[in-house]
């Protein structure tokens, strides 16, 4: 499981953006009314930018930004003991260390530096992610980044026994390894997904994602 005392299994950064980008064209197709969607992917965020996220609508949240210098992950997991809202404040060096570069490319009012437990950063010529030196309390998942990014291991099964789960239909795992290979996107695909999805509409969600399309 990924977390930010286990870097070695996040992916490196292009198989990263690939990943969310289909997770994001899963819930789109899962979900066509955007509230209810856990992950989200806009190819167009803001100029040289890309944008993945993912909420809860609990106030647990992650945003992944992927630009020119390399990537970067916030996280908040709201009730974990490294919260601001235990806190009082950001837990020291979760985000002092981040390289100007790479934080420039975060900070932005959508991204409210309050609403933090970890970052996660890799640039463009790194081998690996980084986190700051940080002191962790005490706690198997201290600042929420075990459960929060569990969902980012490429493996299409976790994604179907998530969605299975989360949006409570059955989940065809072939159209969920196709999605994950970043095949075309095909009306029978999308209605194998969901048999009442409206692929005119459905196609707008595609070209926010940066998703192929037949």
């Amino acid at each position: 499981m990924s977390s930010t005392r286990n870097l070695a299994l996040l992916p490196e950064i292009e198989v990263l953006k690939r990943l969310t980008q289909a997770m994001a064209m899963l819930d789109a197709c899962l979900s066509p009314e955007w509230q209810y969607r856990y992950y989200s992917f806009n190819a167009a965020w803001d100029a040289g930018k890309q944008l993945a996220s993912k909420r809860n609508g609990s106030g647990d949240e992650w945003f992944c930004v992927f630009g020119a210098p390399g990537a970067i992950l916030k996280g908040f997991d709201h009730e974990s003991p490294m919260s601001p809202w235990q806190t009082g404040d950001v837990w020291r060096n979760v985000l002092d260390q981040v390289p100007v570069s790479l934080g420039a490319l975060i900070a932005d009012p959508a991204f409210p530096r309050e609403d933090t437990t970890f970052c996660i950063w890799r640039g463009r010529e790194d081998a690996v992610w980084h986190v700051g030196d940080i002191s962790y309390p005490h706690g198997d998942d201290p600042d929420g980044s075990g459960w929060m990014l569990r969902m980012l291991d490429g493996n299409p099964h976790t994604y179907q026994d998530w969605a299975k789960d989360y949006y409570e239909v059955p989940v065809d795992l072939a159209a969920v390894e196709h999605i994950y290979a970043h095949r075309l996107l095909t009306p029978e695909i999308a209605r194998t997904l969901n048999p009442e999805i409206d692929f005119a509409a459905l196609r707008q969600d595609v070209a926010e994602i940066g998703y192929p399309i037949a």
